[in-house]
Formats: structure tokens, sequence, C-alpha cells
């Protein structure tokens, strides 16, 4: 009976514990949701607050300083009473002089005043000053690494929300016109692939380089960086650190990142664009581009190494990695966030490169291919700023795309999970159909591991319908997948006519 009573008495200690827990985790929540909505109104008018509390400084320190005049005055008068006293009683005890100056104190309504203006003003650089520092780090990165591209040619903007939330930067490089040319550029938007980000298009020289080639070339460059890369990870309500943002795999960069970065680009310029993808860029765009919003506002596509059907390829580490359930195992694990350069990933990576038959002494070529045109101060430049994170779901929905051979929305493992998710037993099929008249330009590579050739031919055949006046369709045999984004030849190779196409359109 006395176990019994102490094994009650300690399940009721437990369930209390829990409650405990319980209601701290909600009161923390609570004190989240008012911070974030909170910080979402001074965003939304950031005007407003700026010009207020600009004005509340003013006054604030106007009203110290009135304060801070007034107590120096009593001051001197109690400094003249002090003077008085030791002249008539020159023999005051020291302890009456140290009283009557101690009694002075100090002005409550000064420091408060004092304090109120340096919090004012603190929060006004920190709101302002602290996203104007932020694009100022980029500037001056991509500063360092192109060495010759002059500030004024960058016009860095504010962010790109989605419509679940997340926050995106996105950069602009005017175009150069001739003199007397008074037309608007026409827009381009640059979208990387997985693992990277819009350093993707500045790893090459100024002269080299596709984005500023383009804008040399009077194209008005924009470059995306999706949800989870170094210059993306804001949201309305999360942080990175909390699992829930890394709940998305490249569904949710199809239905919110794409749609969100191209009516920004649609908006701010008023024009149709160009859309260049690279990689997983070209998946968005092909699940993406048969919804007619999205068509209205597009001139051409680019997709250079097209990723659709991953079935074939031919990546040792990519493949391995699937069939061994690696991102499945990381995310089993807890880890939400795939962090390439993370200590866990290194770790699973390593033990891959031990099984026979992987050689991972360059490890970019057993993950690409073996990439004809890469040279090593390139390399050196790719390793500084790349792999970028992105989600371990989105890892394991490419994982099901390699071992399945399809292009479905992620699979959660079991029919009742499908079943809440999407109505079905299996996930649905994307279709990857691309009007036939909108002008395309493809290009893919012989020596590719990522985009394999014979995946791609899967491509090709679901573009015999379209028009041949509007595809043009490039192969290059010893082009492997970083050779599109890295290659010194490129700009002769592939940019150049990747130009000269965008100005037929």
């Amino acid at each position: 009976m006395n176990r019994f009573r102490a094994s009650r008495t300690s399940v009721s200690g437990s369930a209390a514990v829990a409650q405990l827990r319980k209601k701290a985790f909600n009161s923390w929540a609570a004190i989240q949701d008012t911070f974030f909505s909170t910080k979402d109104i001074f965003e939304r008018h950031r005007v407003v607050f700026t010009v207020g509390t600009s004005i509340a400084s003013v006054a604030t320190a106007w009203l110290g300083y009135s304060l801070r005049h007034l107590h120096d005055s009593k001051v001197d008068q109690r400094l003249e009473s002090i003077e008085k006293a030791m002249k008539s009683n020159h023999l005051s005890e020291h302890s009456e002089i140290r009283k009557i100056v101690d009694s002075r104190g100090f002005s409550t309504s000064s420091c408060v005043a004092t304090a109120g203006t340096t919090l004012i003003i603190g929060y006004g650089l920190g709101w302002r000053g602290g996203r104007w520092y932020a694009n100022r780090q980029f500037r001056k990165e991509q500063m360092k690494m192109l060495g010759q591209l002059k500030p004024k040619r960058w016009q860095l903007l504010g962010r790109v929300t989605t419509q679940d939330g997340y926050i995106l930067s996105i950069q602009r490089i005017p175009g150069v016109l001739p003199q007397g040319k008074a037309e608007n550029n026409v827009p381009v938007l640059l979208q990387h692939g997985v693992l990277m980000d819009g350093v993707t298009w500045l790893l090459l020289p100024p002269h080299q380089s596709l984005a500023l080639l383009l804008a040399d070339n009077g194209f008005d460059v924009w470059i995306a960086n999706t949800r989870g890369t170094k210059y993306s990870r804001g949201h309305v309500s999360l942080t990175p650190d909390d699992g829930s943002y890394w709940n998305w795999s490249w569904d949710e960069l199809v239905a919110y990142d794409l749609p969100a970065t191209l009516h920004y680009v649609h908006d701010q310029t008023g024009q149709k664009l160009h859309y260049v993808g690279h990689s997983l860029g070209t998946l968005m765009a092909l699940a993406s581009f048969s919804k007619e919003q999205l068509l209205s506002m597009l001139r051409s596509a680019a997709l250079l190494s097209p990723i659709a059907y991953v079935g074939q390829l031919t990546s040792p580490l990519a493949r391995n990695a699937a069939e061994n359930f690696i991102a499945e195992t990381l995310y089993w694990l807890g880890i939400h966030e795939f962090v390439p350069r993370g200590e866990a990933v290194m770790k699973l990576i390593r033990d891959i490169c031990k099984k026979p038959g992987i050689d991972c002494t360059d490890l970019l070529t057993s993950f690409t291919g073996v990439n004809c045109c890469l040279n090593s101060s390139i390399v050196d430049i790719f390793l500084d700023h790349e792999p970028q994170s992105t989600a371990t779901k989105n890892m394991i929905h490419l994982a099901q795309m390699i071992r399945d051979g399809t292009i479905t929305m992620f699979n959660y493992g079991t029919e009742d999970e499908n079943w809440k998710h999407y109505g079905q037993s299996n996930p649905p099929v994307y279709k990857t159909s691309i009007p036939n008249d909108l002008p395309l330009f493809v290009s893919y590579g012989g020596r590719d591991a990522l985009s394999d050739t014979r995946d791609v031919r899967l491509l090709l055949d679901s573009l015999k319908e379209h028009d041949q006046d509007k595809l043009v369709v490039q192969y290059t045999k010893d082009y492997a997948h970083a050779d599109y984004v890295m290659g010194q030849n490129a700009k002769d190779v592939v940019y150049d006519h990747l130009i000269a196409f965008f100005r037929l359109q």
C-alpha cells in the first residue's frame, strides 16, 4: 500500500510538472506572438514610425536638456549656500558640510529623459540600421569577390514576403543602356538551385558572370534567394531555430517563393520578364509555368542543367544518399535544417565516402560530375560562400524523386498521411507542361551527373509539340552541372547564345 501511495504521489507530481511546463510554454508562445505582431506592425508602417521616432527623439532630447539645465541651476544654488554657511560658521563640523553637499542627490526625471532618448534613438538605429548594415555587408562581400564591380551598379531592395510568411531577399543590378536610349530595361530573374543562393550568379569575374553580362547588355537583372539561404532566413513569426521554420520542400518553393518573386519583379518594373533557372531552379519553373497567372508575366524562360526527371542520375554521392535514406535519418534524428557544413552532415558524408567505389577526394565532382572548365580559384571562392542550408524535408523530397523516378509532390510515407494532405492515397503528380508558344532555351551537358542526358531526353520528349520556332536546345558534350555557373568559358559556350536568344524575344 505504501508503494502504491508513493507511486501515485510520483505520478501526480509528474503531471503537475508537465502541466507547469505546458503553462510556461503557452506563456512564452503568447509573448512571442505579441512580439512578432508588434514587429509586423512596425514593419508595415515603418515610414510613419521612422518619422515619429525621429520627432520623439528630438523632443525627448530637448526635454532632457531642459531638465539638466534646471538641475545644474539647483546645484549652483546649493553650492552658494554651502559657501555662505562656511563663511558664517568656519567651525562647522566636516560631517555637517558633507551632509549639505550630499543632500543635492540626483534628478530622477533627468535620468528617465536621458534613458528614454537613448532607447528611442537606439531602436531607430537598430530597426532601420540593422537592415542597412545587412545590405552593406552583402555589398561588401560581393565587391570583395568581384573586385571590379562599382557600388552604384547595385540597388539593394527590401524583402519579398511569401503567402506563408517567409521573407526573401532580392538583389537588383540595373542594366546599362547605350546613350540616347530612353526605353526601360527588360527585366531578367535569375533563380539558383538547391544548396546554393544568389551568389551562384556572381562567382565568376565581372566579364564572365551571367548577371553582369546581362546588365552590361542592357537587361535589368534581379537575383533571387530562396528561403533558408543566407540572405533569406526571415519570417513574420518564426526563426531558423524553430523546427517549424524548416517544414517545407520544393513544393513550397513552387507554390510560394517563385510566384511571390515573379510578382515582385513584375510589379516593380511593370514589364514581362525573362527567367533563368539553374538545376532546381529549372524544376521550379517546370512545375509552375503551367499556371496562366505566372505565364502572363513571362517573356521567355531559360533552363540550364534542367532538373525534371532525376531517376537516372549518376552522381554517386546523391544516389548513395538517396538509396541509403540519409536525409530521412537526419529528419528522424530531429535535424530539420540540412546544413552541408554541419558536423552531423559532414560525418554522414565521410561515412558515405568510405563505401567501395566512391572517391570523395573531389567532393564537387562526386556530386555534380566531372566539370570540364573550373579553375582552382573559382572553386575556392565557391567554398567560401557555398553550399547553403536547405530544409531536410526538401532533401527527402529530392531523394524520393531519385528513388521513384517520378515528379510528384512530397510523399508523407503512408496512405493516411497523404490523405490528410492531398485527399488521396498517393501524392499528386506535377504537370510539367509548358505552353507551346513560350520561348524556351534549354542547355544541358554530356558529363552532368545530376541532370543526366537520359533524364533530359525525357523532358525533351515532353516538348515535342512545342513550337520549334520558340525552342532552342543546346547540348555541350564536356559540360557538367557546375560548369553552367562557374565554367571559365561559360560566356562563350552558353551565355552569349542565351543573351542573343533573349534579344529575339
